[in-house]
């Protein structure tokens, strides 16, 4: 509802209520400057771009904080993810009124970022964590659209992993103090992540069969998706390394105390050896996924073998990860190519020869 009406003092007051409810005013020296501001507002309502005046004076600050109230509810790791995350934005956007990010701002951040040494994939996951908080202020009502899109989105970044040879994987574990050789071999030989091989519980691995079955990750929270619990297949000489004082255990991996084993110990001890063994300062724990992946695709494996193993939700991301380990196909396509070809010839030199007789 809207309406405008004279004031005694001559100026004019334009009002309407929100559908809520709300009255909202202002006062005009001129009637046609009143009814521009209602029909503005009318627009707004009619292609749902509408906003509350005084909920548009929301600052990213304030609505960041508001938004990770509700993130609360995710586990502990994710959290403090975005919160790192929220900390960046806050500094570059905090006292910035929601309404008032632009496109162009966003996409200046992201240059500002990259032209201060930040990764690629860093950029990338901070302006995903902006896009999603601003997409729940526009789903929450608070601004009428999202200033990210595909167009201020950087590129994540293509780098290809470091696949490490079986003599610097085992002169690693060689190198690892004794009670981590075995994370080596879990990292190297069945794929698991860091926090999955402190977290692998001796229940989890079925020794006989040669099993293994990610159940939780460090310290002990359950997988985040039911691929993460697809069980691995082990071979025997490694179930057997394993075993050996398991039925003594909890944990596959424990420090000498006995004690579970967090991810940093493992990381560390990785930092602490890898130049040493030959391998590249940058070498992550998390590598030995993919000298895990090399050996799959070395053996033949397919792709979605490779993906099963590696436990992927999807086969695009095998393939944006390990496409250049696969097999050159191109001698394989122009075989394919050629003996259809070598085919249509032979039926024309058949047809030829059938009719000259």
């Amino acid at each position: 509802m809207a309406s405008i009406t004279k004031r005694p003092d001559g100026k004019w007051r334009a009002r309407y209520r929100d559908a809520a409810g709300k009255e909202h005013a202002r006062h005009f020296d001129r009637k046609t400057d009143g009814q521009r501001w209602l029909d503005e507002v009318t627009t707004s309502v009619v292609t749902g771009m509408y906003v509350d005046p005084k909920t548009a004076k929301t600052t990213v600050g304030e609505w960041c904080d508001t938004w990770l109230e509700g993130y609360a509810t995710r586990r502990a790791s994710t959290l403090r993810q975005a919160r790192t995350h929220v900390a960046q934005i806050k500094a570059a956007f905090g006292t910035t009124p929601l309404a008032s990010v632009r496109p162009s701002q966003v996409k200046a951040w992201t240059a500002k970022l990259k032209a201060g040494g930040a990764a690629d994939s860093y950029v990338y996951a901070l302006h995903g964590r902006l896009s999603q908080i601003m997409a729940d202020a526009v789903h929450d009502g608070v601004i009428p659209r999202n200033p990210c899109s595909r167009r201020t989105s950087p590129g994540a970044g293509k780098q290809r992993p470091y696949v490490a040879t079986a003599a610097q994987v085992w002169a690693l574990h060689d190198a690892m103090p004794e009670h981590l050789r075995s994370a080596v071999l879990l990292g190297a030989f069945s794929g698991l992540r860091t926090a999955e091989v402190c977290g692998l519980r001796v229940v989890d691995v079925d020794f006989m069969r040669g099993i293994i079955s990610p159940a939780v990750q460090y310290p002990a929270d359950p997988l985040k998706t039911e691929t993460s619990r697809t069980p691995v297949p082990i071979p025997t000489d490694l179930a057997l390394t394993l075993a050996a004082g398991a039925d003594k255990r909890t944990w596959v991996v424990e420090q000498p105390t006995e004690e579970q084993v967090g991810p940093w110990q493992i990381d560390r001890a990785v930092r602490d050896v890898r130049v040493g063994v030959g391998l590249p300062a940058g070498f992550r724990f998390h590598d030995l996924r993919h000298f895990y992946a090399s050996l799959l695709i070395a053996a033949g494996s397919n792709v979605k073998v490779v993906q099963a193993r590696l436990r992927h939700a999807s086969a695009k991301t095998t393939l944006d990860t390990y496409s250049h380990l696969f097999p050159d196909t191109e001698e394989s396509t122009r075989a394919a190519i050629g003996a259809a070809m070598a085919a249509r010839a032979d039926s024309l030199r058949t047809k030829s020869t059938e009719a000259e007789r």
